[in-house]
């Protein structure tokens, strides 16, 4: 009998891979397993601990964690979950859990050049995070830009829904510092470097690849009537349509540099150009009059260079430095895909989207936890790739296509 994460295949009749229950029960089991995740120091132990394994107990080996992604990622999951099933799922709680780590135990120190700006990653166990903090990739006194543009713009929508003032000010306070050493990008370089010494602002790694959610962040402040944004906003996106999108069509140079734990210069990545391509879908002719063409671009672009082919589905995978099919990227393509169907009309691209989104459905086991990669050998693992980076693109792909969630 052949398995997939544990479950036994299904395929329907005509061979093609069948989801081992309905998304909508899958994403159920999930949520409720993760409202039963102990709280530690005032947070679900999820929220400030990126290895867990399947009974949410830390995996001994790695200290090491990521704030800002995982908690930016999971602020929008749940919020994007609650906005499609309503008040009764009540994930308002556990997204403002979210929020106030990032606001009170993941800033750098007062002082330097990123003062009380959110962190790329951290150590397991600090409450706050030393100053030394940086783990992973980083040097111990290094932030990524890029990361804090996430979760700030996450903040900022968690103010949205709820209101607390607090979750503005970080927001707000981050991109003001972000706009502050924001430079003109070129063919070479990003507006921002991947990586810096929050203490002397010296980079490292002349391109960041994700540059949307600081783009997205500009955008919503701008929205609040912050209009000291307009001017950044403006040279950020003309580096995104003039240099940036047009790398698509090449080599992706300008796409290298998103994950925590590389720092090849030269490593891109796919979460940076989908992630781009569902801004661009969500805002269409409002953001980009050439919306359809410039997601092509980007969506080819990672077709051509991070998929592959397992049991007859394309999935996607992360990173030129790794060929594997985590759960955050996995699940991104076929959100993304999803989406560009839903707004073109294309069935392939639909097909192809509901095949991915089945196979990555798999890493849910019938208690609702979900593995960070179908050959891991149990439940658990990096938390955005079993969860916070994985349900909001189920919740994308089902706004677009909503008899999905129902079907088995």
């Amino acid at each position: 009998m052949l398995l997939l994460a544990g479950h036994p295949l299904l395929f329907d009749a005509q061979g093609r891979l069948s989801p081992w229950t309905s998304w909508n029960d899958a994403l159920a089991r999930e949520m409720q397993f993760y409202r039963g995740c102990p709280w530690d120091h005032g947070y679900p132990r999820f929220v400030h601990t990126t290895f867990l394994d399947a009974a949410f107990e830390p995996i001994e080996a790695r200290t090491d964690t990521i704030p800002a992604m995982q908690n930016g990622m999971g602020i929008l999951s749940y919020l994007k979950y609650q906005a499609m099933h309503g008040e009764a799922v009540d994930c308002l709680p556990i997204a403002r859990a979210m929020g106030d780590y990032l606001v009170r135990e993941a800033l750098t120190p007062e002082g330097g050049h990123y003062p009380r700006f959110i962190r790329s990653t951290g150590r397991r166990g600090c409450f706050p995070q030393p100053p030394d903090a940086g783990a992973q990739s980083d040097r111990p006194f290094e932030v990524q830009p890029d990361k804090s543009g996430i979760a700030s713009f996450a903040l900022l929508r968690l103010f949205e829904a709820c209101g607390e003032r607090r979750y503005l000010e970080q927001a707000l306070h981050d991109a003001t510092v972000l706009a502050a050493h924001q430079r003109d990008g070129d063919g070479a370089r990003s507006p921002w470097p991947f990586r810096v010494d929050y203490r002397s602002g010296e980079g490292r790694g002349p391109v960041s690849g994700n540059m949307s959610f600081i783009l997205r962040l500009y955008d919503r402040l701008l929205a609040h009537n912050f209009d000291e944004f307009r001017a950044p906003r403006a040279a950020l996106w003309r580096w995104i349509r003039g240099c940036q999108i047009p790398s698509a069509a090449g080599d992706g140079a300008l796409f290298a540099q998103f994950f925590e734990d590389h720092d090849t210069p030269t490593n891109r990545s796919a979460w940076a150009p989908l992630n781009l391509a569902r801004y661009l879908l969500e805002e269409r002719a409002a953001l980009d009059a050439r919306w359809q063409t410039h997601c092509e671009l980007l969506i080819d672009f990672v077709r051509r260079t991070f998929t592959h082919s397992e049991l007859g589905v394309r999935v996607c995978h992360e990173q030129d430095e790794d060929a594997q099919a985590w759960g955050g990227i996995n699940s991104t393509w076929g959100a993304v895909l999803a989406l560009y169907a839903q707004a073109t009309g294309s069935m392939a691209c639909a097909e192809e989207a509901r095949a991915a989104l089945d196979f990555s459905l798999y890493c849910i086991d019938e208690l609702g936890r979900p593995r960070d990669l179908h050959q891991s050998a149990a439940a658990g693992g990096w938390q955005q790739d079993a969860h916070t980076d994985v349900i909001h693109n189920y919740m994308d792909a089902l706004d677009a296509f909503p008899d999905w969630g129902a079907r088995r």
